[in-house]
């Protein structure tokens, strides 16, 4: 699949201009094209991510562990695929890939279900990931994409229970919600990113500036992208004034707590809801707090579970923030661009789940199969 995917770049991208011009004339935010937008060095990254997955020791089959009763019996437990897989996505048309390697290496069949956005770029790599099974023992059919784009259909695949054993969205808020409201298949629901990056008193303030400036800029349409920048009151005057004019020069809006305002003027008022808001665009909410509790309070309450960080010098105030925060990965001096399937090793990443059940972060090989006991006797009964 990967070396397909390399040898018909030509026609991936033709097929990908397609979407991304009809996405400009529907006026299409910067960000959200930048994250429909292929090109030979993102495609050569999807190859690139294939290749990982393959490399990767295949889960099937493994037994987690076994113990021995004290009637002789030996009981296992040993990793099975969960069988079909739904995955209902916006426009990110490297999803496609990712989901078919990952479903395909953990024995999986899978139904794509992307968005209208992107259906031609998912019709060019659907089309080249066939073509390449078809060279293989598996089946061509074992990869599916659903054409048709309406909600309708979107709707009637989330209650396909007999023939789909897992439903999984990636995508905004408003998706991942309409998928656990009408589904009656079972769904692992991945995570909007509302993710907050923390200014401790004890911060080495030129890397906080660094970790901020990445997690919000690199690309601010994926859900790991933080959406709110809290900075103590001890280091907000030396703080804010550099950290948020290198935003501001980047295109990024800033909307600010009254303390914030006071020090950096050019920031808009920030309300109620912009704590909740996840912007997936070039705007971030700033608010000075009075202590480290205060900071996680404030994380666990507009937080969406996603991705955290604390930047800090003081090893307690680090520990309480790991011990604390609720979330799916928390950072002390790292930005929380890193919650990736890739960037953990992985290989890619189906999404990232922000629920408590069965998988929670990066959904890799191993979220992607469940469990049977396998039980050895010797005769016995009960």
């Amino acid at each position: 699949m990967a070396d397909f995917l390399v040898q018909n770049c030509d026609s991936i991208l033709e097929a990908n201009q397609v979407d991304v011009e009809n996405a400009r004339k529907k006026n299409v935010s910067r960000a959200m094209i930048d994250r429909l937008t292929l090109n030979p060095e993102r495609i050569a990254g999807m190859a690139d991510g294939l290749r990982q997955i393959a490399a990767l020791p295949d889960p099937v089959g493994e037994v987690i562990s076994m113990w021995k009763r004290p009637n002789g019996l030996q009981i296992g437990q040993q990793r099975v695929p969960i069988g079909v897989i739904g995955m209902v996505y916006e426009a990110r048309p490297n999803v496609t890939t990712d989901a078919a390697g990952l479903c395909l290496k953990s024995g999986n069949a899978v139904i794509l279900r992307g968005g209208s956005e992107a259906i031609n770029s998912n019709k060019a790599i659907v089309k080249v990931i066939s073509e390449a099974l078809a060279g293989t023992d598996v089946p061509e059919d074992a990869v599916q994409l659903v054409e048709d784009t309406s909600r309708e259909t979107a709707t009637e695949l989330m209650k396909l229970n007999k023939y789909v054993d897992l439903l999984i969205p990636r995508g905004g808020a408003g998706l991942i919600e309409a998928v656990v409201k009408n589904a009656t298949v079972p769904v692992i629901e991945t995570g909007t990113g509302n993710c907050h990056v923390y200014i401790d008193s004890d911060a080495d303030l030129e890397m906080g500036e660094k970790i901020i400036i990445n997690a919000k800029t690199s690309r601010p349409a994926v859900c790991n992208a933080a959406e709110t920048l809290l900075v103590h009151a001890a280091v907000a005057e030396k703080f804010i004034p550099s950290a948020l004019a290198s935003l501001k020069n980047l295109g990024v809006e800033l909307r600010g707590c009254e303390k914030t305002r006071a020090i950096f003027p050019d920031a808009l008022p920030a309300t109620e809801e912009d704590w909740y808001t996840e912007y997936l665009d070039y705007i971030l909410a700033v608010k000075v707090v009075d202590s480290l509790e205060e900071a996680i309070d404030h994380i666990n309450k507009y937080g969406t579970k996603h991705s955290e960080a604390i930047v800090t010098r003081n090893y307690d105030n680090a520990r309480k923030f790991l011990q604390e925060v609720d979330a799916a990965a928390v950072y002390v001096n790292a930005s929380t661009r890193f919650t990736d399937g890739g960037e953990f090793g992985f290989g890619a990443e189906i999404g990232i789940s922000n629920q408590k059940l069965h998988a929670r972060g990066p959904i890799g090989l191993r979220e992607l199969t469940t469990t049977k006991y396998i039980i050895f006797g010797s005769g016995q009964i009960r």
